[in-house]
């Protein structure tokens, strides 16, 4: 299985611009909590084992995949909050998520899957 890059890399006319997997997490993570309805970012069962393995921002309740060609997907794993749409929170994720990304840092965003694993009642 190929290695997953670590860095999105950005050719400027001064040189180049390497932004982290990390960068790319904390984004996506800051996007997920401001929208309505989202309670937060959760793990799915077996998260420990993803970290040790080296898909290091599962255990954070999401997956970034970079590819070749320096295009993001992002898998997203939320709890939604009683009583809001499913389906519309989700899509306000991959919204949020999309135009953070783009906005902060250039990226193209090639795909944002939602997962939602629970509802919970405040």
């Amino acid at each position: 299985m190929a290695d997953n890059k670590q860095y999105v890399t950005q050719v400027q006319d001064n040189g180049i611009v390497m932004i982290s997997e990390d960068v790319i997490a904390t984004i996506v993570a800051n996007a997920v909590a401001d929208v309505e309805g989202i309670i937060g970012l959760t793990t799915k069962p077996g998260a420990d084992i993803a970290d040790k393995i080296g898909m290091k921002n599962w255990g954070k309740g999401m997956k970034i995949t970079i590819s070749e060609d320096n295009s993001v997907c992002v898998d997203c794993n939320v709890v939604v909050a009683y009583g809001h749409s499913v389906v519309t929170v989700a899509q306000a994720v991959q919204t949020a998520v999309t135009s953070a990304l783009e906005s902060a840092t250039g990226i193209n965003v090639a795909a944002v899957n939602v997962n939602v694993c629970g509802i919970v009642r405040q």
